[in-house]
């Protein structure tokens, strides 16, 4: 991100730019900064291309005609599809050729990076992969959001707004958006604000769901499984789901009884600290076998649903039943 930051800044484009990742906050705001640095309101010298492959032909005849009193001429390319699997060699073989009055811009969910397109790319232009961002990042850009309307936050309750909305940055920023109206008027945001307006993440509902499991609170676990079939989300999605969640509390067991500490337990199973120090804590109660038959549990619960033998709500219901 320093690097498209920096160019966006110093207005020193290059010919070619790939955005790509699991962020797609980041993809988007990426491609909507270039479209505004590189072509702002000129619809004459800027170009759209949305969907899969493309007319190459016009691709490339495009970016060979000079812009027309500017700078520049973009390209914006969305979800061709191009970086996936075979690329047209033409494409390929053109990219080292893009005149320095044009730049062109892909977006992409998938990406081959062994492919010879994403290898000319990154060659002639710049590749941008825009990962899932840590708590520490995500903590200061929601900071930065908040401080712009004139907004503070503590730490700890940055924390437990964390909590809640999970890790998508577009998530993040709609909750953001409730709380500054919300709190129009004042200065700090609360945890009593958070929880009078805020949506809780889904699986922010499946760890207390797990919780409530592990602690033979079946009424509880039963109420957030209902409303988490009110929010329409499917069964066998939340059974995975708990099963993911019983994995990272037998891997926090694991890498505790190992001498590891909450940052590297953080890292190896690539949760924010906070989250980490959540699993910890709700792993130590129990010992590794009793966390491994819940695990086992849920394998055999998922096996029977995809067989055929159970129902994927009935599996969820005989999960909580114990």
């Amino acid at each position: 991100m320093q690097t498209l930051n920096q160019d966006i800044r110093t207005g020193n484009f290059r010919r070619v730019y790939l955005l790509f990742g699991e962020e797609s906050f980041l993809v988007s705001s990426y491609k909507k900064k270039l479209k505004e640095a590189i072509a702002g309101e000129d619809s004459m010298n800027y170009n759209y291309f949305e969907g899969k492959a493309p007319d190459v032909k016009e691709l490339i005849s495009l970016a060979d005609t000079m812009p027309f009193f500017a700078e520049h001429r973009l390209i914006l390319v969305d979800e061709s599809g191009f970086f996936k699997g075979s690329a047209p060699e033409e494409l390929v073989d053109y990219i080292p050729n893009i005149p320095d009055s044009t730049c062109m811009v892909f977006c992409e969910k998938e990406v081959d990076k062994r492919s010879r397109l994403y290898k000319k790319v990154k060659e002639a232009g710049y590749a941008a992969e825009l990962k899932k961002q840590d708590s520490d990042a995500l903590m200061q850009w929601a900071a930065g959001v908040l401080s712009k309307d004139g907004k503070k936050i503590t730490r700890r309750t940055m924390e437990y707004f964390l909590e809640r909305t999970g890790d998508e940055m577009e998530n993040i920023r709609m909750e953001l958006e409730k709380l500054i109206c919300y709190t129009m008027g004042r200065e700090v945001i609360t945890k009593e604000d958070i929880d009078a307006v805020g949506t809780v993440h889904v699986e922010s509902r499946i760890f207390d769901m797990v919780a409530a499991i592990v602690t033979g609170n079946r009424r509880k676990a039963m109420e957030l499984y209902e409303d988490l079939l009110t929010l329409k989300e499917p069964p066998m999605r939340i059974l995975f789901l708990i099963a993911r969640q019983f994995n990272q509390l037998l891997q926090a067991k694991e890498l505790t009884a190992g001498g590891s500490q909450k940052g590297e337990i953080a890292s190896r199973l690539k949760v924010p600290p906070f989250v980490a120090g959540k699993l910890i804590a709700q792993a130590k109660p129990f010992t590794r076998e009793q966390i491994l038959s819940r695990v086992s549990r849920c394998v055999e619960l998922e096996e029977a649903v995809k067989t055929g033998q159970l129902s994927d709500q009935l599996a969820v219901e005989l999960l909580i039943a114990g």
